[in-house]
C-alpha cells in the first residue's frame, strides 16, 4: 500500500509524536548492527546474538544486511533452519482457521509448536555452544537462544503488516502470495499474532535492543532497550494520541478526505482507526529521531499505568476501547448488521467479551439515518425467508419493512448493545464509540454491493440469525437506544451530560459542553476522549506534571489511569462552545 494512503499529511494532526527527552541514542541502518556487534564483543569473545523478529518482518532482507554488514558473523537463521514445512503448519492451524473467508477461533499455540522439534532440538545445542560470533535470526530466536550474550527484539506495526499482505505478502512461512486479503488478515488475528504477542511480551522487559523496522533495512532506527522502556513508561505519564489509519470502502464518504486533507486521489475514505490499539501505533522522537512502535507495546509493558488496577484485573493487558470513525457523507449505508452476544462470541470464537458499541454523530446530512432495531411484530420467519432471497440475488432485502430508520443529525447518539441489528445510513459522519472486538460483524444485507476487490462482500446469515434479539422493538428501542442524554453536573461554563452507553454494555459515555476549562479526573482507570466540536483544545496537568497537550477538532486521546487529575479547556484559536465525548470503563473508577 502507497505510504502516503496510511499517513496522508494535512492540517489534520495526522503524525502524532510524543516528544521524549530520554538522553538517549537512536542508530539507522546498519549503524545498528555494529552497535549491537560491539555490546556482545564487549562481553564475551565468541558471542551470541539472538535477533527476534515479530512475524511479518523481512527476514530475507535483514539476513541479507547482517551478512553485508558482519562478514565474519555466523548467522543463522532459525525459520529455514527449524521452522515447520507450510503443508504441516496449515494442518496444524487449520481447525481454528476453518473454511471461513472472514471468522476464525482464537488459537493459543506456544512458539515452539511452529517448529520441528527435532530440528529445534538440535538448533538449541547449536546456540548453546557457538563456534564463533553468533547471530541467531528469526521469529522465536531469543527463545531458542535463551543465554544469548546480547537479545534484539525487531517490531513491525500490525497496519504496516497487513498493507504488506495487501501488496502481494505472505502470512508467516505461508505460500499464499496471492490469497484473498481477509484470509491472510484471518490467519494474523487468529493464530500468528496471539502467539507472537504472548512471545513478545517478555521481551519488552527485557530486551537489550528494540529496532523500529517498518521500513527498508537501511530505514531501520534502534535504541536500547532501556531507552525503549523508558519511552513506555513516559507515555502512560501523559496524554497521547496513536497514528491514525485511514481507509477506503466500498461504502465510504467523502468528509475525512476533505476535513482531514486526505489523499485526492482516493475514491472515498470509510475508515479511520483512531484508537484500536490492536492497529495503531505510537510514534515518539528520540534524540531528534521519530520511531515508530505497536501501541499494543504499551498495553503489554505498562498495563495497570495505562489501564488502571480494576480494568486490568477485569480485562488482563488488553484494550477494552475502541473508537474509529465510519464515513458515509456522499457515500451509502453500511452493511445491515448485527453482532454476537457474549456467549456466542465465546462459544464460536473464543474471546472473552463482545463488540457492543454506538454511532456518536459528528456530522450529518439533512437526509442521514441510523437503521436500528426492529419494527414491532417483526415475524422471525419472514425475515428469515427474504434474507436468504436476497443472499441468493433473487430480490433486494426489503429493510424498510423489518427495521427502524431513525433520522440522524449531529449530536446524536444511538446505543448499539450486541444481538441488536443496526447499521448507520448514507450522509453521517460516524465517531464508533465501542468494545474492542472489532472484525465480529454478521452481515446480512449489504445492498447487492461487491467489495473494491469486486468479490461479493462476506455475508453471515446462520452467525446472524442465531443472535438477533427480536424483543428489541420500535418501543424498547426508543426507550433504551436513541439519544439518552441525562444532565449530570453542571459549572461555571460547563455542563456534563451522561449520553450512554446502555446497561447492557460496559461502557459509559460523558459529554462535556465547555466554554472554559473543564476539571477531569481518571479516578484510576483510562479515559478515552474526542473532541467532538471546537477547533483545538488544550490539555492540562493540575499539577504540572506533563506539558499542555494540544488535541484538534475530531482528534481521539488517551489519557492514561496513572495522569489522576487533568484539566481541559478552550484552544487558543476556539470559537464558541466545545464538546468532548469522555469513555471510560463503567465501574472501574476509584471512589477514594
Amino acid at each position: 500500500m502507497d505510504m502516503s494512503l496510511r499517513y496522508p499529511r494535512s492540517n489534520y494532526d495526522l503524525f502524532p509524536v510524543a516528544r521524549l527527552d530520554c538522553g538517549h541514542q537512536v542508530w539507522k541502518g546498519s549503524s545498528i548492527w555494529r552497535e549491537i556487534a560491539d555490546q556482545a564483543f564487549s562481553q564475551t569473545a565468541d558471542p551470541v546474538v539472538a535477533v527476534d523478529l515479530y512475524p511479518g518482518a523481512d527476514l530475507p532482507a535483514i539476513r541479507d544486511q547482517l551478512r553485508a554488514v558482519l562478514p565474519d558473523w555466523t548467522v543463522i537463521d532459525v525459520e529455514e533452519t527449524a521452522a515447520k514445512d507450510p503443508v504441516t503448519l496449515q494442518s496444524m492451524i487449520q481447525s481454528f482457521l476453518t473454511d471461513d473467508r472472514v471468522f476464525g477461533r482464537i488459537a493459543q499455540f506456544p512458539l515452539p509448536d511452529f517448529y520441528d522439534e527435532q530440528r529445534l532440538s538440535q538448533l538449541r545445542k547449536t546456540l548453546a555452544k557457538p563456534q564463533n560470533a553468533t547471530i541467531a535470526l528469526g521469529w522465536g530466536a531469543t527463545a531458542f537462544a535463551p543465554d544469548a550474550t546480547v537479545s534484539v527484539l525487531v517490531e513491525v506495526s500490525r497496519w504496516e503488516l497487513e498493507s504488506r499482505q495487501r501488496a502481494g505478502g505472505t502470512n508467516w512461512r505461508a505460500s499464499n502470495q496471492g490469497e484473498d486479503a481477509l484470509r491472510k488478515f484471518k490467519r494474523g488475528f487468529f493464530v500468528e499474532w496471539r502467539t507472537a504477542d504472548a512471545h513478545k511480551r517478555p521481551l519488552l522487559a527485557k530486551a537489550d535492543f528494540v529496532i523500529d523496522a517498518n521500513g527498508q533495512p537501511d530505514e531501520f532506527q534502534g535504541i536500547t532497550g532501556e531507552c525503549f522502556r523508558e519511552a513506555l513508561a513516559a507515555l502512560v505519564s501523559r496524554p497521547f494520541r496513536v497514528v491514525p489509519v485511514f481507509d477506503p470502502g466500498v461504502w465510504g464518504g467523502q468528509w475525512m478526505r476533505d476535513t482531514f486533507g486526505l489523499d485526492p486521489d482516493v475514491e472515498n475514505f470509510a475508515w479511520c482507526f483512531d484508537c484500536i490499539l490492536e492497529e495503531n501505533s505510537v510514534r515518539v522522537e528520540i534524540d531528534g529521531q521519530v520511531l515508530e512502535f505497536p501501541a499494543m507495546d504499551i498495553v503489554y509493558a505498562r498495563p495497570k499505568d495505562l489501564l488502571g488496577e480494576i480494568t486490568y484485573a477485569r480485562f488482563g493487558a488488553d484494550f477494552p476501547i475502541r473508537t474509529d470513525f465510519l464515513d458515509t457523507m456522499g457515500g451509502g449505508n453500511l452493511s445491515l448488521q448485527v453482532h454476537p452476544l457474549t456467549e456466542y462470541m465465546w462459544a464460536n470464537f473464543g474471546l472473552r467479551y463482545t463488540q457492543d458499541e454506538s454511532y456518536y454523530l459528528l456530522q450529518a446530512e439533512p437526509d442521514a439515518t441510523c437503521y436500528l432495531g426492529f419494527k414491532e411484530g417483526v415475524d422471525p420467519e419472514a425475515l428469515e425467508r427474504d434474507l436468504r432471497a436476497a443472499e441468493r440475488g433473487e430480490v433486494d432485502f426489503p429493510a424498510e419493512r423489518y427495521v427502524n430508520v431513525f433520522p440522524a443529525k449531529a449530536h446524536d447518539h444511538f446505543q448499539i448493545p450486541a444481538g441488536t441489528i443496526h447499521c448507520s445510513g448514507r450522509n453521517a459522519m460516524v465517531l464508533e464509540i465501542s468494545a474492542t472486538p472489532y472484525i465480529f460483524t454478521f452481515k446480512m444485507w449489504d445492498w447487492g454491493r461487491t467489495g473494491l476487490d469486486g468479490q461479493p462482500r462476506p455475508v453471515h446469515l446462520e452467525h446472524a440469525l442465531a443472535n438477533l434479539q427480536y424483543e428489541r422493538d420500535t418501543a424498547w428501542t426508543v426507550e433504551n437506544l436513541v439519544n439518552q442524554t441525562k444532565t449530570l453536573a453542571q459549572g461555571d461554563g460547563w455542563t456534563e451530560e451522561r449520553t450512554g452507553l446502555n446497561e447492557l454494555e460496559f461502557i459509559e459515555v460523558r459529554r462535556h459542553k465547555f466554554t472554559g476549562p473543564v476539571a477531569h479526573d481518571t479516578h484510576g482507570t483510562v479515559n478515552v476522549v474526542n473532541l467532538v466540536a471546537g477547533s483545538s483544545a488544550i490539555v492540562e496537568s493540575q499539577t504540572g506534571a506533563f506539558a499542555p497537550f494540544t488535541v484538534h477538532y475530531a482528534e481521539t486521546f488517551i489519557i492514561p489511569a496513572a495522569v489522576g487529575s487533568y484539566t481541559i479547556r478552550p484552544g487558543l484559536d476556539a470559537e464558541g462552545e466545545l464538546m468532548t465525548v469522555k469513555v471510560y470503563v463503567r465501574g472501574t473508577e476509584r471512589t477514594s
